[in-house]
C-alpha cells in the first residue's frame, strides 16, 4: 500500500490524531479533539478505540507503518492549541489535548489483484514517520491482515484477537514446534489448557489434510507430567496414545502402562550424578564396573590377571611417554617424581605377586624387584634441621629403556597390551544392574580404596532395593533397546512423573529425554532425513534449573538441565524440539530460554519473572509485557518466530473432557457437602504400605521380592557373561 491508496477522503475521514514526537522505539500521537474517544464508527464495522494494544497505521511511502497503543494520557494546556478556530473568527478556550503513544512493528503493504487491495504485513520499519504526518485508524481488513498469518502453513486456529476485531489468530506448526516453544504463566493462568490445546488442535488439522486416511498420524511427543494432569488430554484423536508411570493400580491396569527406563540405558554420567561419585577416585572406578559388565566381563577375586594386565598396560604407557619426552622427565627436573613411579609400580607389582599364583606369581616377584632395584640406586636421604629429606639423582635413559622392557615381559606373558574392546561405559547394552554393586566392591577390594566407595555402593543398593522403581529400573519385565524405542518414540507418550522418588526423578527424566535426542541424531544419520519429535516438559522450572559448577559432584538436577541445554541447543538439527511450560521463567535455565524462538505469555505477578521475560523480547514491545500481571484467564501474549507480530490472544476453550486435571479446588462445594467426599484413608494407607502386595505374597498370588532376586542369580539366562 503506497500513499496513494490513502485517498483524502480516507485520511479525512480515517484521521485521528499527527505525529509529535518519534524515536526508534516509540512514537507519540497528539490526537484530534473529534478523535474517536471509546468507539469508532469510520472503519466498516464499530471497533474500540483508543485501547491499550490496539492498531493504528501511519501512511509512508512504501504503504503504511503499523504500531500498537502501549501508552494513553492527557495534556492539560494553559492556552488554546487547537487549529481551525481562527479562521471562523471565534475565540478559543484552553483545552486538554488527548496523546498516545505506540511502539513500531512492522509494515502494512498493499497488492492490488483484481481492483481489490490485498493488505499484508511485514516485519521491520521501512521509514520512520516526521512530526505532523497523519495518523489513520485500520480498517476491519487491515486490522485483520495484521493479526491474521499470512503464511500458507498457518492452518491451526488457537484462538482470536479481542482488541482487533476478533480476528483468528493461526499459527503454522512447523513454525511453533520447529524452534522450541516456551509456554510461561502462573498457576490458575489457563498455562496447561494452552499446552494440551496446542498440541491437540494441531493434530486435529494434520488428521483433516493427511495424505494416508485409513494410517494414523505419524507424530512423535514425549509428555513429562509430573502432576498426573494430561492422561485423557488427548482421547479421541487419530494417533496411538500410550501412558506410562510406576506404582500402577489395578483400577489403572487398562489406562497405563509400567514405565520402564531400564538402569542399564543410564551412561556413565547419569549413574555418577545418583550416586554422587566423585571425580578423583569414585567416577574411574563406577566408570570401569559399568564397562567391564557391559561387555560380559567381571573381575574375579580369584584370578587376578586380568586385573594385572590392564594395569601394567597403563604403567607401560606412562614410561613410553617419559621416554620420548627426554631426559627432563628422568634426569633433571622431573627425576625425583620418575623414582617415586618406579617404586609405586613395584610396589603394585608386589601387592599382586601376594594374590596371583603359578607362573603369574614368578612373573611379578621378579618384576617388583626389577623395579625396585633400579629406584633404590637412584635413591639418596639426608637429615636437615631434624628433618629426613628423601629424593632420587637422575636416571639414565638406559634405566628407564630397562623398567620398561621388564614390564613388556610380564605383558607378553598375558597376551600383549591390554586393548580396550567392545562397548564403552555410555552405550545402552543390557547387562544385570544387581551385580553392580557387588562387582564395584570387588574392584575397589582390588585397588585397596574400599572404604572411599561406601556411600556409592550404598545408594545403588539402596535405589535397587526400592519396590516403586524396581520395574522401572530392573532388568524384569524385560525389555529391547528396539522395544523401547518403538513404544517411547511412536505416538503420544504421556510420562507421568507424580510417583517417582524425589531421588531419582531427575535421572528417569534426563535418560528418557537423552535416549530419545541420541534416537534421533542416529535416525538422521541412518536415513539421512530428520525425525521430528517434541519433547513437551511441563513444570520445566523443576528441571531445568540454573546451576553452578563448583564442586567435583554432578547432581541429578545439574545432570537433567545440562541435557535439556544440549537438546535447546542441538535439537533442531536433528527434528528434536523441546516445548517447556512454567510458572517460574526466572529459575529456568538461561541457555534453554535464549533458545526458545516463540513465547506464549500467559499471566505474571511476580517482579523478577516479569523483567526476565521482557528482557527476552525487543525493546519496542516491552510495553506490551506490562499487561501479564492483568491478563484474565485464557488471555495469553503471542510473540516470536510463529506470529508476525506479537498479539494479545484469547486463547480456544479446551472441552472439558480434554482439560489437564488442574482445576482449582471446589471447597465450598466439599464444606456445605454440596460435592460430596468419602474419606477411604484405609484403602489409601494399605496402598501406600504396600500391603496389598504383600497379601497377595502370603495368599500365593504374586511373588516376594527376595523370591525374584533369587531366581533372577540363579537363571543362567540373566548373567552376561
Amino acid at each position: 500500500m503506497t500513499i496513494s491508496h490513502f485517498n483524502f477522503d480516507q485520511l479525512r475521514n480515517l484521521s485521528i490524531g499527527t505525529v509529535d514526537f518519534v524515536s526508534p522505539n516509540e512514537i507519540k500521537i497528539l490526537l484530534e479533539t473529534d478523535a474517536p474517544q471509546n468507539t469508532a464508527l469510520n472503519t466498516g464495522v464499530p471497533s474500540l478505540f483508543p485501547r491499550i494494544n490496539g492498531f493504528v497505521l501511519i501512511p509512508n511511502e512504501v504503504g503504511a507503518l503499523v504500531g500498537i497503543i502501549s501508552w494513553l494520557g492527557v495534556e492539560h494546556s494553559q492556552y488554546p492549541k487547537r487549529k481551525g478556530f481562527k479562521d471562523y473568527d471565534l475565540i478559543d478556550l484552553p483545552f486538554p489535548l488527548r496523546k498516545m503513544a505506540v511502539n513500531p512493528i512492522g509494515t502494512l503493504k498493499t497488492e492490488i489483484r483484481d481492483k481489490e487491495a490485498i493488505y499484508k504485513l511485514e516485519r521491520g520499519v521501512y521509514s520512520f514517520p516526521s512530526i505532523g504526518d497523519t495518523v489513520v485508524l485500520a480498517k476491519d481488513e487491515q486490522l485483520k491482515s495484521i493479526v491474521e498469518n499470512d503464511d500458507e502453513q498457518a492452518c491451526v486456529k488457537i484462538g482470536k484477537a479481542p482488541v482487533a476485531g476478533n480476528a483468528i489468530v493461526k499459527i503454522n506448526p512447523n513454525k511453533l514446534f520447529g524452534r522450541h516453544v516456551a509456554v510461561l504463566g502462573n498457576t490458575g493462568s489457563g498455562k496447561s489448557c494452552s499446552v494440551a490445546g496446542l498440541i491437540r488442535w494441531s493434530l486435529v488439522e494434520a488428521e483433516k489434510v493427511k495424505q494416508e486416511k485409513a494410517l494414523n498420524l505419524n507424530a512423535r511427543f514425549i509428555i513429562f507430567d509430573p502432576n498426573g494432569e494430561y492422561s485423557s488430554s488427548f482421547d479421541d484423536l487419530n494417533i496411538a496414545v500410550k501412558r506410562f508411570k510406576i506404582d500402577i493400580t489395578p483400577e489403572e491396569a487398562q489406562t497405563f502402562k509400567q514405565l520402564r527406563i531400564p538402569a542399564w540405558f543410564w551412561n556413565s554420567y547419569e549413574w555418577s550424578s545418583f550416586t554422587l561419585a566423585t571425580g578423583r577416585t569414585q567416577r574411574p572406578i563406577l566408570r570401569r564396573a559399568l564397562r567391564e559388565l557391559k561387555g560380559g566381563r567381571k573381575v574375579d577375586s580369584t584370578d587376578c590377571s586380568a586385573a594385572v594386565r590392564s594395569y601394567f598396560s597403563s604403567c607401560a604407557v606412562s614410561l613410553r611417554s617419559d621416554i620420548n619426552i627426554g631426559v627432563a622427565a628422568f634426569k633433571e627436573a622431573g627425576k625425583t617424581a620418575f623414582g617415586k613411579k618406579l617404586q609405586s609400580f613395584s610396589n603394585e607389582a608386589a601387592f599382586f605377586e601376594a594374590k596371583a599364583s603359578g607362573e603369574l606369581k614368578n612373573h611379578l616377584q621378579e618384576l617388583s624387584a626389577t623395579l625396585g632395584s633400579i629406584a633404590k640406586a637412584r635413591f639418596k636421604s639426608f637429615v636437615k634441621n631434624g628433618e629426613n629429606i628423601e629424593y632420587y639423582d637422575g636416571f639414565e635413559i638406559s634405566e628407564a629403556t630397562a623398567a620398561l622392557d621388564a614390564i613388556k615381559t610380564l605383558l607378553e606373558f598375558l597376551g600383549g597390551n591390554f586393548i580396550e574392546l567392545g562397548p564403552n561405559e555410555d552405550m545402552p547394552i543390557d547387562f544385570h544392574v544387581n551385580l553392580l554393586p557387588d562387582h564395584l566392591e570387588v574392584i575397589a577390594e582390588e585397588q585397596g580404596v574400599l572404604q572411599f566407595l561406601d556411600f556409592l555402593i550404598m545408594r545403588i543398593r539402596t535405589l535397587l532395593s526400592d519396590l516403586r522403581m524396581k520395574a522401572t529400573i530392573g532388568n524384569d519385565p524385560s525389555i529391547t533397546l528396539e522395544e523401547w524405542l518403538n513404544s517411547y518414540l511412536s505416538g503420544i507418550s504421556v510420562v507421568d512423573l507424580s510417583l517417582i522418588p524425589a531421588d531419582v526423578v531427575h535421572i528417569v527424566v534426563a535418560s528418557i529425554s537423552r535416549m530419545a535426542f541420541e534416537a534421533t541424531q542416529r535416525y538422521r544419520r541412518r536415513n539421512n532425513v530428520l525425525l521430528p519429535t517434541v519433547i513437551m516438559l511441563e513444570e520445566a522450572h523443576n528441571f531445568i534449573k540454573k546451576y553452578s559448577s563448583n564442586n567435583d559432584e554432578i547432581s541429578p538436577l545439574e545432570i537433567c538441565s545440562q541435557t535439556f541445554e544440549r537438546i535447546a541447543k542441538e535439537g533442531r538439527k536433528f527434528g528434536m524440539s523441546l516445548f517447556i511450560s512454567s510458572q517460574r521463567p526466572s529459575e529456568l535455565s538461561d541457555t534453554v530460554l535464549s533458545q526458545c524462538n516463540t513465547f506464549l505469555l500467559h499471566r505474571l505477578v511476580n517482579d523478577r519473572d516479569q523483567d526476565l521475560v521482557k528482557r527476552l523480547v525487543p525493546d519496542n514491545i516491552g510495553g506490551l509485557l506490562s499487561e501479564l500481571p492483568m491478563l484474565p484467564t485464557r488471555k495469553a501474549i503471542l510473540l516470536g518466530w510463529a506470529s508476525p507480530i506479537p498479539i494479545l490472544v484469547e486463547m480456544n476453550e479446551l472441552e472439558k473432557k480434554y482439560r489437564p486435571k488442574s482445576d482449582d479446588p471446589d471447597f465450598w462445594e466439599v464444606w456445605t457437602r454440596e460435592s460430596s467426599r468419602e474419606e477411604n484413608w484405609d484403602v489409601i494407607a494399605n496402598e501406600w504400605q504396600g500391603k496389598n502386595e504383600a497379601q497377595e505374597i502370603v495368599t500365593g498370588k504374586g511373588t516376594s521380592p527376595s523370591e525374584n532376586s533369587l531366581q533372577d542369580f540363579n537363571s543362567d539366562d540373566n548373567l552376561p557373561f
